[in-house]
């Protein structure tokens, strides 16, 4: 299988930042048992901070998979973390030029039975109450052309922790939940992989789907921590 490619990035990554990750912030995992441990999957992910891919990729490890992440071309342009990116076979995203050579990796990627995230909305999230906005239908488009359906996985609490500007908090033993919902399968829009109405209709239900696990984990978040 291909992940074993990258293996040693993987294990060098997580057997440096694991133990502090874990046992700093209050882990809460729910549904991981809709994460098969093995095969292709493709993951729809909520994105409310920059400590997002390490909770989701902290989710999928402990169901022994390796994610792979479709990351903005920027990341891979910082001196240190490129080589590290690269090793871990994560896959560079120019963001508004078209190129499909992303896609195109990532469809070999799950061919290859390999775990790919995706990030549909393709920055940290811009509503104010940091639900799930409008995603880019890349997701979907993915999904058909692999006929693998899409797992959405939701993080709360991050958002309090780190973001691009204003103030984070690393207070310890804060709650940082994750949740796995059902598989989304988009086999109804198999023939419609050219309509672009279509393609829209069936991000917004992936959309809609990752936004009711936000809201569950919001609602049951302990509310001395939701500051």
């Amino acid at each position: 299988m291909r992940e074993r490619r990258f293996e040693p990035w993987f294990a060098l990554f997580v057997g440096v930042l694991k133990p502090p990750i874990t046992h700093w912030f209050n882990w809460r995992f729910e549904g991981e048992e809709r994460v098969p441990p093995s095969g292709p999957l493709l993951v729809a992910a909520n994105h409310i901070s920059y400590l997002d891919p390490l909770a989701h990729g902290l989710f999928l490890w402990r169901r022994g998979r390796r994610p792979r992440y479709l990351a903005k071309q920027e990341l891979f342009e910082v001196v240190g973390l490129r080589r590290v990116l690269r090793g871990m076979g994560q896959i560079p995203v120019r963001r508004g030029t078209g190129d499909q050579r992303p896609l195109e990796r990532a469809e070999e990627a799950l061919q290859g039975g390999e775990a790919i995230v995706v990030y549909p909305e393709a920055t940290v999230t811009r509503n104010a109450d940091w639900t799930p906005g409008e995603g880019k239908t890349g997701l979907v488009r993915l999904s058909l052309a692999t006929d693998v359906p899409v797992t959405p996985i939701a993080v709360w609490g991050a958002h309090h922790v780190w973001q691009k500007t204003g103030k984070g908090s690393l207070a310890f033993g804060r709650p940082i939940w994750l949740k796995a919902g059902p598989a989304i399968d988009l086999r109804n829009y198999s023939e419609r992989v050219d309509d672009v109405d279509a393609l829209r209709e069936a991000t917004e239900v992936v959309m809609g789907e990752l936004r009711g696990l936000v809201l569950d984990l919001r609602k049951r978040y302990p509310e001395r921590w939701a500051r």
